[in-house]
Formats: C-alpha cells, sequence, structure tokens
C-alpha cells in the first residue's frame, strides 16, 4: 500500500507541474498576442512611461520575453515556481495578497461544495439504486430520461431561469409572508449575502448538484445492475436473506468502487460549474474571485487561483485513488 501510495503521489506532483507549466504557457501567450495587461491596473487612465514600467516591475511583467511572439518565459515560470514553493502566490492588481483573496474566498467555495455534494449523494444514490431494483420498467426508464434532460440543461441555463423567473417572486412572497429575515426568504434571495452565507448558498449548491448529478446517476444504476448479476448475490438470495438485505450489505458496498471514482470526476467537474455557479449568483468564492480576474485582466490572480484549484483536484483524485485501493486490494499490484 506504501509503493502505491507513493506513486501515486509523485503522478500527482507531475500532474501538477504539467498543469501550471501549461497554465504559465497559455498565460504567456496571451500577453504576448493582447498586449501587457499591467495598463488593467491604471483603468480608463494614461499612464507615463515610467508609471506603466513600475507596475510591469512590481508585477513581474517586465520580461523581455512577454513582447516575443512564442518566447515561453522559462524564466519568469522559474521564479513564480520559487515563490509559490515560499507561499507567496503574488499581489492582485489592487495590492491585495492573493493569499488573503483565498483565504476568504475558500470558505464560501467549501460551503457551495458541502452542498453540491450532499445533492449528488442524496439524488444519485436514490435515483440510481431505485433504477437499477426497478431495471426495464416504468421508474426505470423515467429516471433516465430524466438524467439525459438534466444533462441538456447547462447549469448557467439552470441559473438564469432560477434566477431571473423563479426568485424574484419567490423571494418577494417569503419576504411578504415570513418576514426579510426569515430563513425562506434568505433561500430565495437572488445573490449572496456574506451575512447568511449557508442559507444563501443552499439553492445555488443544490442547482449545481443537480446539473452534476446525471452522470452520477446513471453510474450508481450501471453498477448496482453488474453487481446484482454477481455470484455472491444470488448465493445471499438462495440464503433466504431478505431483498433490503441483499441490497444494502452485498450490492451497494460492493458497488462503491465506480462510486467512489465518480465522486472524484463529478468534483472536478464542479469546479468549472462553481466558476459559473459563483459568478452569476456573486458568490464571494474561488469562482467568483476567478470570473472577476479574468475580467479584470489580473493575471496574478487568475494564475493563482487556477493553480490553487488544480492542487486542490490533484489531492481530491489522489484520495480517490487511495480510497479505491482499499475497497479492491488488487489495484495496489497493477
Amino acid at each position: 500500500m506504501g509503493r502505491y501510495i507513493t506513486r501515486r503521489v509523485l503522478q500527482g506532483f507531475l500532474t501538477l507541474f504539467l498543469v501550471m507549466f501549461l497554465l504559465h504557457l497559455l498565460t504567456t501567450l496571451a500577453i504576448q498576442l493582447n498586449g501587457n495587461p499591467a495598463q488593467a491596473f491604471f483603468g480608463d487612465r494614461t499612464p507615463s512611461p515610467s508609471q506603466l514600467a513600475a507596475v510591469e516591475t512590481r508585477y513581474g511583467l517586465d520580461d523581455p520575453c512577454y513582447d516575443q511572439l512564442g518566447n515561453p518565459c522559462i524564466g519568469p515560470f522559474v521564479e513564480r515556481l520559487g515563490d509559490y514553493a515560499q507561499g507567496d502566490f503574488g499581489e492582485s492588481l489592487r495590492g491585495r495578497p492573493v493569499t488573503d483573496i483565498v483565504s476568504t474566498a475558500a470558505p464560501n467555495t467549501l460551503r457551495l461544495f458541502v452542498v453540491v455534494t450532499i445533492t449528488w449523494l442524496a439524488i444519485g444514490m436514490t435515483l440510481g439504486g431505485i433504477a437499477a431494483r426497478r431495471r426495464g420498467k416504468a421508474s426505470d426508464h423515467g429516471i433516465r430520461g430524466l438524467s439525459i434532460l438534466i444533462d441538456a440543461l447547462p447549469i448557467f441555463v439552470l441559473l438564469l431561469v432560477y434566477k431571473y423567473i423563479f426568485s424574484v417572486p419567490l423571494s418577494r412572497w417569503a419576504k411578504d409572508t415570513f418576514g426579510s429575515d426569515s430563513l425562506p426568504a434568505l433561500l430565495f434571495k437572488p445573490s449572496f449575502s456574506p451575512q447568511h452565507a449557508w442559507a444563501t448558498l443552499i439553492v445555488p449548491g443544490i442547482l449545481l448538484g443537480l446539473a452534476g448529478s446525471a452522470a452520477f446517476i446513471r453510474l450508481v444504476r450501471a453498477a448496482q445492475l453488474e453487481t446484482y448479476n454477481a455470484d455472491h448475490v444470488r448465493t445471499a438470495r438462495s440464503k433466504g436473506l431478505s431483498e433490503r438485505h441483499v441490497s444494502r450489505h452485498h450490492v451497494v458496498r460492493n458497488s462503491a468502487i465506480p462510486v467512489v471514482t465518480a465522486v472524484g470526476i463529478v468534483f472536478t467537474e464542479a469546479l468549472a460549474g462553481a466558476v459559473i455557479t459563483e459568478g452569476m449568483m456573486n458568490i464571494y468564492g474561488m469562482g467568483g474571485v476567478l470570473w472577476k480576474a479574468v475580467q479584470d485582466s489580473d493575471v496574478s490572480v487568475v494564475i493563482g487561483v487556477v493553480t490553487l484549484l488544480a492542487a486542490v483536484t490533484v489531492v481530491v483524485m489522489l484520495v480517490v485513488d487511495v480510497v479505491y485501493a482499499a475497497l479492491d486490494p488488487r489495484i495496489r499490484y497493477e
């Protein structure tokens, strides 16, 4: 097990390095094609050459390689790696350290993912399990059709429909009925409120979890169907065990391996969805910060936040691999 974990950790570091290098190359190419983003520091004002040079120096954009199309700018990349190793992820255009921005925004993203994860598990395990137990019946076809419908509706469509059609009248009704500070009024609030973070994150989290649950439903159904036909399940039934006992102790548990893998995959998809969700719902989280940084051409924040999100993704996938190996010891020796 130790060798397996060591191998996976090394692969995780290599993956993170490649992601960071690719992000650096893309950012460098964007600067070379579109011009130095230091101009964004001044907004609509026209800076003097000395002012522009000072900003470029402050944010590490003064290297001549940024003016040479096709130059990979290896020097700035190595310097950035050194800064990251010391915990320095740079500053925003407003002079605020990226680590401070992340420390403020990350808790809201974590709250959002708690709601998303609960939604995945509740919808995926429940509907997937029902579809597997009632294979070929109307409920099975209905659940599969529902999963296709969910897949066909992108998260931004769900958010637009909710925000501009449902949330405003529901929020007004809840305020008039229960009061402006009541839980129903906060649940249907059209935008995020830092004072009531949990309450205003529940509905966006459910919508984001719903958008990512379609593949999870189908995977749970397929995994449990495969287990239903396994020899040990037939043996358990032949011993006279109840169907509920067989389903709970022999089907669900033994079909958990692909489901655990799916949790990691869906988590990475949710990171992309969180950028849209937090941006549209004005949530001050990692996705919302990234959304604003892209709009403001704040290169330091974009690179820092994406690097941290990539690191979180690598850690999650590493945990999934370890749990996978714990559930199925054969994986350790592949």
